[in-house]
């Protein structure tokens, strides 16, 4: 199974991580302070977009690793794929 070995990718997703964490941790501030139900509706939605967002950036940055691991002796092999992912990622970002 692929890993995100890429000390880059990693730091990038490790970020969005700690800012989604910050984000739920000011939802669970609001609600201790009985905030009202639609501002803490969309602070949650915003959650779930950002971990969304990383998601689909995660499997685009795996996706790159592997491709380009096995296809590294192709010429340029990283113009491709990047191009590749651009539309890949284009179209699974509508679907959320």
């Amino acid at each position: 199974m692929a890993t995100l070995d890429n000390d880059s990718y990693r730091t990038d997703i490790l970020n969005r991580l700690k800012r989604a964490e910050g984000q739920l941790r000011g939802i669970q501030r609001m609600i201790e302070a009985g905030e009202p139900c639609q501002p803490v509706a969309v602070q949650m939605s915003a959650v779930r977009k950002a971990l969304d967002s990383t998601w689909l950036h995660m499997v685009r940055c795996l996706m790159a690793q592997e491709l380009n691991e096995r296809l590294g002796d192709v010429p340029q092999t990283p113009e491709v794929v990047d191009a590749v992912l651009d539309q890949m990622e284009a179209m699974l970002g509508k679907l959320r």
